[in-house]
């Protein structure tokens, strides 16, 4: 094991036994249900991927599953979601159950979270469906996205097909159809499916009045393209599905930023009818998981591969790539957690781009700190805080760091980062 490998086993082990008792986890992130990603149910996962490594690890998933229950506030409703409560417990759940020495215990909890999850898919279907019927609808985040849509919820349920559950299938067939359904189903003349107007934006401050079309992972096109690029090579495929991949992935090699191998993290309503501006500086974290070239790349590598289309993925691979030209001190990212971070790049470069995966790593080492309460801190808007999450804390930080290391894990059909629609 190289050094840096090996430094990155040994901050992910500290991170985690600073994660193992729930207690904490509730005391640093006091308003989350104990049910999301962001907390109990993130941890739980960590802990659940380093059951091989130390016993300690997998009674911890067990313990802060039981004290996601009753340790944290409950909402009041459904969040929508594989990343908010109680979609973040279905995930981690279901993707737990292929590290864990001992999947039983938890056996008929993931059963049921299953046919929640398969429910939930299908009752975001079966609502869109009925709003075309009355005539042409624009689809909102909350029906095809990552973190709170149809994109993240589809994988999850692929992963659950994949371990055996059949119950999954429904909502599996759902979300590709209806994802299907808004790629090849244009907005307007220039307007691309999945593209809102400022009024229907979930944060209207800074939205342009034309309206915009995503492109990130998390609540872009990349999202939906990277969800039906993976079905379609495991043998999953709905009618258009083929056409919708090729269409989705055309369209971002179309709005490429001229002469990089980034995107904005969104096309103006204006830029779609008139064409690009002018390239401007990088700015909206380009280089990051969530709406940069990293989750972008994957999302075009994988659909190179499912269609297959070597253009694609080569096309994927130097996005992800080209980030190794640059010094980590000038990629538009911020800090060292999955969702904008270093983290990120470093899962998205993973074993399949080193020249990019290690310079991440080392910027993720860099941000450990023994003295911190995780050791680890996010950083958002220049202010650093000790949160334990997933998506921008502790726990995913810790993820990507024991898969650099290699710490040991059983040859798992789904990894962890399939929450992140990169595998």
């Amino acid at each position: 094991m190289s050094d840096t490998r090996a430094q990155a086993a040994g901050q992910a082990l500290t991170i985690a036994e600073r994660l193992l008792d729930p207690k904490s986890i509730v005391a640093a992130a006091p308003k989350r249900p104990g049910a999301c990603l962001q907390s109990l149910a993130g941890t739980a996962l960590l802990h659940a991927r380093l059951s091989h490594t130390d016993p300690r690890f997998e009674r911890a998933a067990h313990a802060h599953w039981t004290a996601a229950a009753t340790l944290s506030p409950r909402p009041r409703t459904a969040a929508p979601g594989v990343f908010a409560a109680p979609g973040g417990m279905a995930t981690s759940l279901i993707l737990a159950e292929g590290y864990l020495t001992d999947p039983e215990p938890q056996r008929h909890a993931v059963q049921q979270a299953v046919r929640w999850l398969s429910h939930q898919a299908t009752a975001k279907a079966d609502t869109h469906h009925e709003l075309l019927r009355r005539g042409p609808a624009t689809p909102a985040w909350e029906l095809y996205d990552a973190i709170t849509g149809l994109a993240g919820i589809g994988r999850i349920l692929l992963a659950a097909l994949t371990n055996g559950h059949d119950h999954a299938e429904p909502g599996l067939k759902a979300a590709l159809t209806t994802l299907t359904t808004i790629i090849n189903t244009p907005g307007g003349r220039t307007r691309p499916g999945w593209w809102l107007p400022a009024d229907g934006h979930p944060s209207t401050t800074g939205v342009p009045p034309s309206g915009v079309a995503e492109t990130g992972m998390a609540h872009g096109i990349a999202g939906p393209l990277a969800l039906l690029s993976i079905a379609s090579s495991a043998g999953w495929e709905v009618d258009g599905q083929t056409a919708a991949i090729r269409a989705a992935a055309q369209w971002l090699l179309t709005w490429q930023t001229p002469g990089t191998t980034t995107w904005p993290p969104y096309i103006t309503g204006h830029e779609l009818d008139n064409g690009p501006p002018a390239p401007t500086p990088a700015a909206g974290r380009r280089d990051a998981w969530c709406y940069g070239a990293p989750g972008i790349g994957r999302a075009l590598t994988l659909a190179g591969h499912a269609l297959p289309d070597p253009h694609l993925a080569e096309a994927g691979d130097t996005a992800i790539a080209s980030l190794a030209s640059r010094p980590v001190h000038l990629w538009d990212t911020e800090g060292p957690t999955l969702c904008h971070g270093s983290s990120g790049v470093l899962q998205c470069a993973a074993t399949r781009k080193p020249a990019t995966a290690d310079p991440a790593a080392s910027s993720v080492a860099s941000a450990f700190n023994p003295e911190h309460l995780f050791a680890v801190q996010h950083l958002g808007a220049g202010t650093a805080s000790d949160d334990p999450g997933l998506l921008t804390g502790a726990a995913g930080i810790a993820l990507a760091l024991a898969d650099h290391g290699n710490l040991p894990a059983p040859a798992t059909a789904t990894r962890w980062d399939a929450v992140l629609l990169l595998s």
